[in-house]
């Protein structure tokens, strides 16, 4: 290669970034998925399109994915908050192995009979296509612009970065049951120890060195630069690690992800700002990479036989595996046809198609092709419609106020405790406020006012008034409580908050028979004493989140905010439609 050309590749794939960036700003307009984007863009770059670039490096191209892979996994356990455990853990996890198992059976018994193969090798391409991906999970609900229900939000999350070591076990299991010669060899003792080394490790490894890394970033003492760079390669050394010992790697840099980024440490928003770049840079990269890697007219024999697997998976393996998976965790109806709808497929299938290649199988070809071309069919139809689809079940919820913008600095005495300064705004609760009317519980302090540059002397019993900047030292706890007070409030409700939520708002301590009363119909008599907090939470099972709702008679409940285990508001809506 000569020098030459060297720079022409440089300047070709900045070009080829350059243009992905920009598109993203027409794939937001029109509604296309972000990565799909990327992927044609890859394809007319590739040799059969615009560049002529001629890429079939099956290895070089497994390298990069399962880099740019963990890259993304890790970014998407650094944006999952520990509260998203309280209500998705258990069924993301029985989605990421129940539901795994069962897309992978109906799938692989589907292609066994459309493409005539043999059971093993229809099992092997349902095996590969049957774990969600998380770049295109992750990609397609933050570009989408949706606020999903917590419960539906978290499950897909979490169980898209951790349903990829079920998948890529049974992916290996497959591609050796085709490589044994010998029916002897004991294939039973080497599914099982595959199984227990790709989730056991993943989870050990993950928990571990979570926790290591985490003491180390707040122990290290190194220019605020490197922090980020720390945690990434930090991240990747786990990954590395638990994959050479056979364990999965993609499982266990997503659960330290999410103990680092819950997890008070230095420099914590710029290590986030960072790992969010690096997880877009790393999409681009490899959806890049793999439309070069693929060949268009090569697709065109197995439209027929591609568009009957995509159907069959989307509309019948998924949500059979989505029920099932959930059947234990008492999931609403809608959530579960939308869970059901978001089994996007994306990078992961693609990878995953490289193992028989690179195990030396035949027909790999045909298999990479035809899972690249039910990727693209499930980008195209699901990807695009996620959108309408949350707004026709009603699991978008309204725009929610932010943090208001403030400073913090965290102690290196004592990670969980950091300095805040708020500024005043005058459309915020604190102007006005007395400032030992603050919200100052769950360990926080009051510390002064700096007005016009200057700290006040007196300042225990003070107005706040525009302006001023109120020094706070507090846990990340009562960050919530302090946000509401320094954000701006709203002058009238949204239109679309009010129509979520209702024109009413209903105090959660009321009881069931007073509400009943005052809107003219009969409550059970085995709740009628009960709160309505009381009777929301159990009829979701103890575990309710903002946006449920509960029909009683002519009105309909809706959970409005929840503080900590407590449901803190309710909306009310009368005669609101389905």
């Amino acid at each position: 290669m000569t020098i030459e050309l060297i720079y022409q590749y440089i300047f070709g794939g900045a070009v080829l970034a350059f243009l992905c960036v920009i598109a993203s700003v027409l794939s937001r307009r029109i509604g296309a998925p972000l990565l799909l984007v990327f992927l044609l863009l890859g394809m007319l770059a590739g040799e059969e399109g615009l560049g002529g670039v001629t890429f079939d490096n099956f290895s070089v191209a497994f390298l990069f994915g399962n880099l740019a892979l963990a890259i993304i996994i890790f970014d998407g356990g650094l944006g999952t908050r520990k509260e998203s455990f309280r209500v998705s853990l258990k069924p993301a996890l029985s989605l990421a192995t129940v539901g795994v198992l069962a897309t992978a059976i109906i799938t692989g018994l589907a292609a066994h009979w459309i493409l005539g193969l043999s059971w093993q090798e229809g099992l092997l391409i349902g095996a590969i296509v049957g774990s969600t991906d998380a770049a295109a999970v992750f990609g397609l609900l933050r570009t989408a612009g949706l606020e999903l229900k917590e419960r539906t939000g978290a499950t897909l999350e979490i169980e898209s970065g951790s349903n990829d070591p079920m998948a890529i076990f049974l992916t290996i299991t497959l591609v050796q049951i085709l490589q044994i010669s010998d029916s002897e060899t004991s294939l039973g003792w080497t599914v099982a120890q595959e199984l227990i080394s790709q989730l056991g490790l993943g989870v050990i490894f993950g928990l571990i060195g979570g926790y290591l890394l985490t003491q180390l970033l707040k122990k290290l003492q190194i220019t605020a630069s490197l922090y980020p760079l720390l945690t990434l390669a930090g991240g990747l050394s786990i990954f590395g690690i638990t994959t050479l010992v056979d364990g999965s790697g993609f499982l266990a840099i997503f659960i330290a992800g999410a103990i680092i980024g819950n997890t008070a440490l230095p420099f914590s928003s710029d290590v986030h700002r960072f790992h969010d770049g690096m997880a877009w840079l790393s999409q681009i990269g490899m959806f890049l990479m793999l439309g070069l890697l693929i060949t268009p007219s090569h697709l065109v024999p197995l439209i027929l036989p591609a568009l009957a697997i995509a159907f069959v998976l989307i509309f019948i393996a998924r949500p059979i595996a989505v029920w099932l998976a959930l059947l234990p965790f008492h999931f609403p109806w809608r959530e579960q046809v939308f869970i059901g709808w978001c089994g996007l497929r994306g990078a992961v299938p693609i990878i995953l198609a490289l193992f028989p290649s690179l195990a030396g199988l035949e027909h790999t070809q045909t298999y990479f092709e035809l899972v690249f071309f039910v990727v693209l069919i499930s980008l195209v139809l699901q990807g695009w419609t996620i959108a309408p689809i949350a707004r026709w079940l009603q699991i978008e919820l309204p725009p929610s106020k932010k943090q208001p913008k403030h400073l913090h600095l965290p102690l290196d005495q004592d990670q969980e405790q950091e300095l805040l300064v708020y500024n005043v705004v005058s459309e915020s609760r604190a102007a006005g406020m007395k400032s030992k009317d603050l919200p100052m519980k769950e360990g926080s302090q009051f510390l002064g006012i700096i007005r016009q540059g200057m700290l006040l002397e007196k300042n225990k019993d003070q107005t706040l008034a525009d302006n001023d900047q109120v020094v706070i030292l507090s846990s990340s706890s009562a960050k919530p409580a302090l946000g509401r007070v320094f954000a701006e409030k709203d002058q009238s409700p949204s239109v679309a908050s009010t129509y979520f939520f209702g024109e009413f708002a209903l105090n959660p301590d009321a009881r069931l028979i007073d509400v009943a009363q005052a809107y003219g119909f009969t409550a059970d008599p085995a709740w009628g004493n009960s709160s309505v907090a009381e009777y929301i939470i159990n009829q979701f099972h103890g575990k309710p989140v903002v946006g449920d709702r509960v029909k009683l008679g002519p009105i309909k409940l809706i959970v409005k905010q929840i503080e900590g285990d407590r449901i803190s508001s309710v909306g009310l809506k009368l005669q609101a439609p389905d």
